[in-house]
């Protein structure tokens, strides 16, 4: 029976770039000349994880790049080899290649191979710098071995009683033994115990095994590699004449082996694999699974265990119901309302991350950037264990890149400017994050240079932006930093100064159903605050009505509600309406006119206007009804039906209608563009 592997290699993808993770974190707090064992054992047991996975599932390329990474990290642990800069930056450079190898064989890609051969290269000659001087090089970490005798090699394999508790497969390790040459073994059987007596899961077997043909011993020593601490190993040439003396009795216990020789050697079984298999989704592999914690499932359990005995009660109820009963009915239904409640949130709960997942790319970073701006920086995190909803975590890691690296590039001095400021030469970078609400709040906080409040005002008023003579307040003023194409960099480089990316950071974050907000001192530095929900999947809304549909507007979105007075209600043009609501003018937008439903009446007498606030804009969205507040779960439209402008999705409501839920920003931006085309027809009547 043959193994899909392709289901354990996505559990070693994800482990991987989780140990890739580790060596990154443990490099950069790594200086020269550093002597921490334990971190060294950190980044070497990784990089040992990796290489070893690698080989398991084919993937030659990667394993053989790790192993001389890890030979290099030997050295490092053996004391062999001191910890230098150079060192430190060509370790990350390794962990960047092996992530983008990693990432291009689960996407199907292909990899940049002159960059890997470049870094490898570097690899090869720091490892035979130190080489050149070594007599015999450590058995078990020379990369490659000119040994090979004509004849082939006899191995002794006795694995300890505990082996196979770890995962490991000899019939596998025979497999790929086979695959390199001319395989025979005799299987030993002398502590084999009396079959009442045995342990499925003890190792009792041991083996004699020959090799026959030109054959590296570095090849085999790769494939026992995986079990070299839990096994007795010899690997020995064949001398002359010996191979007629082994004779391949194998018996029962390894007739799975016997059957596996006849397999095709491993790269071309790797081949026929891949041949057979469909073509690869372009997906992330970190979006693949997600990692819960046992106590998370505990009270998932507990609360299924509830409703079921609820369930239980209501149905000894419904047998012979009469209206003596109707008080424990209700209490029954009070009590399964509670119980889903809680049921909803241990689930909510479970897809619920730390938002470290997304500030842990920020150290590398803000090493690489500082490095190349030639200034120097101090990242700080608070909150890490802040957590928010994985589907939010993903979305929000871009928008949370590029205020980084503006923050470093535009708000951070240089040295020499900052001492001359009367500042320490290094400048300190903040990520922040907590909740507040039902929200969570992150922070970007810098102690650089702050923004220039006359500089971004000249540029916008060059551009048309603001007029001449307009005076803004400073809000509206930072506001700007986001329009597409705007930047007030002097000099474009590659780190920005093209006006790309605040324009999306804003985008990207209301399409999240947040808002990104600036507050700066000049000298002192900025803050730029994100506000996002900590779920995508359910929101809190406030149900209408328009006629016979109801609607459901986000509670984060409305500003108040109140009864139209007609006095303060005036027209322009004719034709677009807008009222005023104490200094602000607001335009009026009937919900009915935008989604083509009948209301109940069409005149602003006495009508309802809810304001509401979407893309930093303002409006009053007339109704019929106020209906009250409820948490709904999302429906997305585009998956079960298609797109809809000025809709964000659906949801079904207690008594089984669907509401549709209202996209505030995307309604605003509909009866703007109703205004100007109504204006253009009145221009040209």
């Amino acid at each position: 029976m043959s193994i899909d592997m392709e289901q354990f290699k996505v559990t070693f993808v994800e482990e991987s770039l989780e140990g890739l993770d580790i060596m990154e974190s443990v490099l950069l707090d790594m200086h020269p000349g550093a002597t921490d064992a334990e971190a060294i054992d950190n980044i070497f047991r990784a990089a040992h994880s990796i290489k070893g996975g690698a080989a398991t599932f084919g993937l030659g390329d990667i394993a053989n790049f790790t192993h001389v990474v890890e030979t290099l990290l030997d050295e490092v642990r053996n004391g062999d080899r001191d910890i230098t800069q150079d060192a430190i930056v060509l370790f990350l450079s390794s962990v960047d290649c092996i992530r983008e190898m990693l990432s291009a064989d689960q996407n199907g890609e292909a990899v940049d191979h002159a960059h890997i051969e470049q870094i490898k290269a570097g690899l090869d000659e720091m490892l035979g710098s130190e080489q050149e001087s070594e007599t015999v090089p450590a058995e078990d970490t020379a990369p490659t071995s000119s040994a090979s005798p004509d004849n082939g090699w006899e191995i002794i394999f006795k694995p300890f009683p505990g082996m196979l508790r770890t995962g490991n497969d000899v019939v596998r390790m025979f497999r790929e033994l086979a695959g390199l040459g001319d395989f025979t073994a005799v299987v030993d059987t002398e502590n084999l115990p009396p079959l009442v007596d045995m342990d499925p899961e003890e190792a009792y077997l041991s083996w004699h095994i020959t090799l026959n043909g030109e054959i590296d011993k570095a090849q085999i020593s790769e494939i026992f590699e995986w079990v070299e601490d839990d096994c007795e190993l010899e690997i020995l040439p064949l001398k002359g004449g010996d191979t007629e003396t082994v004779v391949n009795d194998i018996t029962e216990e390894t007739s799975p082996a016997e059957l596996q020789i006849a397999s095709p050697p491993p790269e071309r079984r790797v081949e026929e694999d891949r041949r057979q298999q469909p073509a690869r989704k372009t997906t992330s592999p970190e979006s693949s699974s997600i990692r819960v914690g046992i106590d998370k499932v505990d009270d998932l359990i507990n609360m299924v265990g509830e409703l079921v005995i609820t369930q239980s009660m209501l149905s000894q109820l419904g047998e012979d119901f009469d209206m003596n009963r109707v008080e424990r009915l209700n209490d029954g239904l009070a009590e399964l309302e509670r119980n889903t409640r809680e049921l909803q949130e241990s689930v909510m709960r479970i897809r619920m991350l730390p938002i470290s997942f997304a500030f842990n790319r920020f150290p590398r970073m803000v090493h690489d950037l500082s490095a190349k701006l030639d200034k120097k920086i101090e990242l700080t995190m608070s909150g890490e264990q802040t957590e928010l909803d994985k589907t939010v975590m993903e979305k929000i890691g871009d928008p949370l890149v590029h205020l980084v690296r503006n923050s470093i590039d535009h708000g951070i001095e240089t040295p020499e400017a900052r001492k001359a400021a009367g500042k320490s030469e290094t400048g300190v970078v903040n990520l922040n994050a907590y909740h507040q609400g039902g929200n969570i709040i992150i922070e970007i906080n810098d102690d650089g240079a702050g923004l220039n409040y006359e500089k971004i005002l000249a540029k916008a008023i060059e551009r048309g932006l603001v007029g001449a003579n307009e005076e803004l307040p400073e809000e509206k003023v930072y506001e700007l930093l986001f329009e597409p194409g705007f930047s007030t960099a002097d000099v474009v480089s590659d780190v920005s100064g093209r006006g790309v990316g605040m324009d999306v950071v804003k985008r990207n974050i209301m399409a999240l159903g947040g808002r990104v907000d600036v507050k700066s001192v000049p000298g002192e530095g900025s803050t730029f605050t994100i506000r996002l929900p900590l779920t995508l999947a359910i929101l809190d809304g406030q149900l209408v009505r328009v006629g016979d549909n109801t609607y459901i507007i986000p509670l984060v979105s409305i500003v108040e509600s109140l009864l139209v007075d007609q006095k303060n209600v005036n027209e322009i043009a004719g034709k677009a309406e807008v009222y005023q609501l104490r200094s602000d003018y607001l335009p009026i937008i009937r919900l009915y006119e935008v989604f083509g439903v009948e209301p109940d009446k069409r005149s602003l007498d006495d009508g309802l206007l809810v304001v509401v606030e979407g893309d930093s804009k303002k409006g009053g969205l007339l109704v019929d009804e106020l209906l009250g507040q409820q948490q709904v779960v999302i429906k997305s439209l585009e998956t079960n039906f298609r797109r809809v402008e000025g809709l964000s999705g659906a949801t079904i409501l207690g008594d089984g209608t669907v509401a549709l839920i209202v996209d505030v920003a995307g309604v605003v931006r509909l009866s703007r563009e109703d205004e100007r085309c109504s204006n253009n027809q009145i221009v040209a009547a």
